[in-house]
């Protein structure tokens, strides 16, 4: 596998991130009183500047801190907004940091406390997260690192061959199972 630094494109981040939403204000709303983020900017078109096809759309974009930038899509023309029913829901997510484990339990009382129902803290061995969904059906994830450098160091290691591990044979590789272990002993009360 090439080394980033010789690859001849060199990524300075993810300049956002789209998805689509049911109400465009309806989400900047949410998004402002729910996680705090600052609304930044919107694009507004009756056509796709790529395609050119006529598809009126409303493009609004959210700070969600360190230059990461959440948009979503509001498109009255489509077809109602659904989500792949091939995919469970827990699947596809969109995760966010926060800086400590009582930020993550503020963070969770806070969205409760608006009347949203939030599943965690779940341990995840190096981290930990809650979960809820958005007022389009997306789900979001907060969560805090809590990993030791020697962690990271050691799932980095092993990720390659867990990869083709799972490539060969389609069943979870072990190399990593350390971190459930953690988890499994934190739930047990030690």
């Amino acid at each position: 596998m090439t080394e980033q630094t010789t690859h001849p494109i060199r990524l300075g981040g993810v300049h956002h991130a789209a998805y689509r939403c049911k109400d465009a204000k309806e989400t900047v709303e949410w998004y402002q009183k729910v996680l705090g983020m600052d609304y930044t900017s919107a694009f507004s078109e009756d056509h796709v500047p790529s395609t050119g096809e006529y598809d009126p759309y409303m493009h609004v974009f959210l700070d969600a801190g360190n230059d990461n930038i959440l948009a979503f899509f509001e498109l009255p023309k489509q077809k109602d907004m659904g989500r792949d029913e091939n995919t469970p829901a827990w699947v596809q997510h969109l995760a966010f940091r926060v800086h400590s484990e009582d930020e993550l339990l503020a963070a969770k009382e806070h969205v409760e406390g608006l009347g949203i129902e939030v599943l965690g803290p779940t341990h995840h061995g190096i981290f930990k997260s809650i979960y809820f969904f958005d007022p389009n059906g997306h789900r979001v994830e907060l969560a805090t690192d809590i990993g030791t450098d020697e962690q990271y160091a050691e799932l980095k290691r092993v990720a390659m061959p867990m990869l083709e591990e799972w490539s060969e044979t389609r069943t979870a590789p072990q190399h990593a199972a350390w971190l459930h272990e953690i988890a499994r002993k934190e739930h047990a009360g030690g």
